[in-house]
């Protein structure tokens, strides 16, 4: 697999320099329409590609659904929380493959046996019921993704339109795995939420803040 692209933060003494901003980062840019090979890798994890290419190339306005576990697994967000995450995943992090928006939610699509592992990761991190758990799809699973061709009205209005935040465009993309994508998760709920699990310091007692604990 090709490396994952890296914002580079460049310091003086001043503070940053404009190389910082988002604009200068090619990964600010991501694909938002889908392209013959990125159609490939989408496809190469179902049973038969050429006939699933077939498909989607006669119904191009048409979801499509996907299996997870082989070439990818997916992890599903609430939009909103998706958002911060993605924030911290492009300004600060490795980057993301591939994302969807559909119905409200955002499907980071991770490298395969995410699926499997995240969960234990959430575990132990002890994540709050305060902050929205993250779905994961892996083997056994299958998703539906936007889209060949998607309504423009469609892709610029609702937030719970069906649309490619950053489309697939190689056959080879760099997926997050599961420690990647807690990274974006546990800094994503410290931007939505102070999380303690004893209570405030006015009743005498240490407060824990369970969102910071690594």
């Amino acid at each position: 697999m090709s490396a994952p692209q890296r914002v580079r933060h460049v310091h003086t003494a001043d503070g940053p320099t404009s190389s910082d901003h988002p604009s200068d980062h090619p990964i600010s840019h991501p694909a938002t329409f889908t392209t013959p090979e990125g159609l490939a890798w989408l496809a190469s994890a179902t049973p038969y590609p050429r006939s699933t290419l077939a498909l989607w190339e006669a119904r191009p306005t048409a979801p499509v659904v996907v299996p997870c576990g082989v070439a990818y697994d997916v992890v599903s967000v609430p939009a909103v929380f998706g958002r911060v995450m993605l924030d911290r995943l492009w300004g600060e992090g490795p980057g993301t493959g591939p994302v969807a928006a559909r119905r409200g939610r955002l499907l980071l699509f991770a490298a395969p046996g995410t699926a499997q592992r995240l969960p234990s990761l959430l575990e132990w991190e002890e994540w709050s019921p305060a902050v929205p758990l993250p779905l994961c799809h892996g083997a056994g699973d299958a998703v539906t993704v936007p889209p060949l061709v998607t309504d423009p009205d469609a892709a610029a209005g609702s937030h719970l339109g069906s649309r490619w935040l950053v489309a697939p465009d190689t056959r080879h993309p760099w997926l997050p795995g599961a420690e990647a994508l807690l990274w974006a998760g546990v800094r994503a709920a410290r931007a939505a939420v102070h999380i303690s699990i004893f209570p405030r310091p006015d009743q005498g007692a240490k407060v824990y803040d369970v969102s910071r604990r690594r």
